[in-house]
């Protein structure tokens, strides 16, 4: 049963209490975009693709819809031109390490962005935590994890664990965004193998 009322572009769209406003969004049919974001997983709102305009007990503000809960009553615009321009340079950022994750390309067609606007970096892991988090949450595996901070974060495969859980799992990627993944593990495969060896 719904037990909230609230605004989304302009509709009344009915929640449960728990609810984040991208599951009331989602709900309701509309489309907000995320790339951290899975059904399976708990909220991470690392990506902040999926930023609203929320108008909520007197304040608006801007909000990653994903880990903010829906609340009776909340007016909730997701596309503005405050909430297009940081989407847009985002996905900019985004693909100045991942030029060519089909994901980003896509998004950034829709909003308008620049692949070039910054210094490319192409490291090609956005850091969107999927592959992490599905392998702790839902494999219970934690064969592959993060390692270092801020901009030298990077994920990595265990090798210990990845040896023995990977082979016949690889759940992970086809949540990757862009091919990091799958050149991260052949990587640690191959040096798992040599110290086999």
């Amino acid at each position: 049963m719904s037990d909230l009322q609230l605004q989304i572009d302009g509709r009344t769209v009915k929640a449960e209490a728990g609810q984040t406003l991208l599951e009331a969004a989602r709900g309701a049919g509309i489309e907000i975009p995320t790339l951290c974001h899975h059904e399976q997983l708990a909220p991470y709102g690392g990506c902040r693709l999926c930023i609203v305009e929320a108008e909520q007990g007197g304040r608006t503000q801007i909000v990653a819809s994903c880990v903010t809960p829906a609340e009776d009553g909340a007016v909730v615009r997701t596309r503005t031109d405050k909430v297009d321009r940081i989407r847009r340079t985002l996905v900019e950022l985004l693909m100045a390490h991942a030029p060519h994750a089909p994901q980003l390309e896509a998004l950034a067609e829709e909003l308008g962005a620049e692949a070039g606007r910054y210094e490319q970096d192409p490291m090609f892991c956005v850091h969107c935590g999927l592959c992490v988090r599905y392998c702790a949450e839902v494999k219970g595996h934690c064969a592959v994890g993060f390692i270092d901070r801020g901009m030298r974060k990077e994920i990595s495969f265990i090798p210990q664990i990845a040896a023995e859980v990977c082979d016949d799992c690889k759940e992970c990627f086809p949540l990757c965004p862009t091919s990091y993944l799958q050149a991260a593990y052949v990587l640690t495969e191959s040096l798992a193998l040599r110290g086999r060896g």
